[in-house]
């Protein structure tokens, strides 16, 4: 084994979702032997380059966040399709049986060790941002730090709400329903849709439901700095959006020497 292959392992797709055609899609590949992370961290995937040109890699590498719990015996990953993009061109046309690569290393601080207190914790994601907040949702460690859970996806479209069957359902595992009481009344699921009217959904950005209250309102639970942690991921834009938001209501960034109210990953 090279240098270069004993740092990532050759896995195997095992299944494909297309949520919007041409546009979001899901996959689940088999898990490396030994491979360890926390939930809200990230994988770097690896698909074989097979346009390459001269001088381009053998292998294109892109970092992806886990929707699998740490627990599950596979992997999942939630991806958008770019157009012409040099990486997810060569993934969308992956199929059940195709080989993927997987470093063997996990990264990523979007963890909820970001927080030393706090009683709820803010789940803001747009897009594919989705994914590393399911993770979060399926480990038993976020319903022991925290009282109550807040997931506020935003998309532009109701199509583009994915995984419903998953959010509807998680409070219901079989795991979790064993080790955590009374998930029901302490989870709040708000979906957000930007670029049309949908029922029973917010129809603004989150920023703006964060400035006038309909965020807070929507789930019956109050804004407090010395309670309330939030967990970001998202476009840039999206992300340092909210975070100006955040910052005018009192709530900082958690670094390693400031344990703030504030933990961010930043999408594409």
């Amino acid at each position: 084994m090279s240098e270069a292959e004993d740092k990532y392992t050759r896995e195997t797709i095992t299944s494909l979702r297309v949520w919007v055609p041409g546009k979001l899609f899901s996959f689940t590949c088999t898990r490396p032997s030994g491979y360890r992370f926390t939930a809200g961290q990230f994988a770097r995937l690896g698909v074989e380059n097979l346009l390459k040109l001269p001088g381009e890699p053998d292998i294109i590498w892109r970092a992806y966040s886990m929707v699998s719990s740490p627990f599950d015996e596979h992997l999942e990953f939630f991806s958008i399709v770019v157009p012409n993009g040099a990486f997810t061109s060569h993934l969308s046309q992956l199929e059940v049986g195709s080989p993927i690569y997987i470093d063997k290393t996990s990264f990523g601080f979007l963890t909820t060790s970001r927080f030393e207190s706090g009683r709820d914790l803010w789940l803001l994601g747009s897009g594919t941002g989705l994914a590393p907040f399911l993770s979060i949702l399926h480990d038993p460690q976020t319903w022991q730090q925290f009282k109550n859970v807040v997931l506020v996806h935003s998309a532009r479209t109701t199509e583009e709400l994915v995984y419903q069957e998953m959010i509807n359902s998680f409070t219901s595992h079989p795991l979790l329903a064993e080790l955590i009481e009374d998930m029901a009344q302490r989870f709040h699921y708000v979906p957000v849709v930007t670029r049309e009217e949908a029922p029973n959904c917010l129809n603004e950005r989150i920023t703006r439901l964060l400035e006038n209250g309909a965020l807070a309102a929507s789930t019956g639970l109050d804004l407090n700095v010395d309670l309330s942690r939030f967990m970001i991921c998202g476009n840039p834009d999206m992300v340092t959006d909210i975070r100006k938001v955040l910052k005018t209501l009192g709530y900082s960034p958690a670094r390693r020497n400031n344990p703030g109210e504030i933990a961010v990953e930043n999408y594409w």
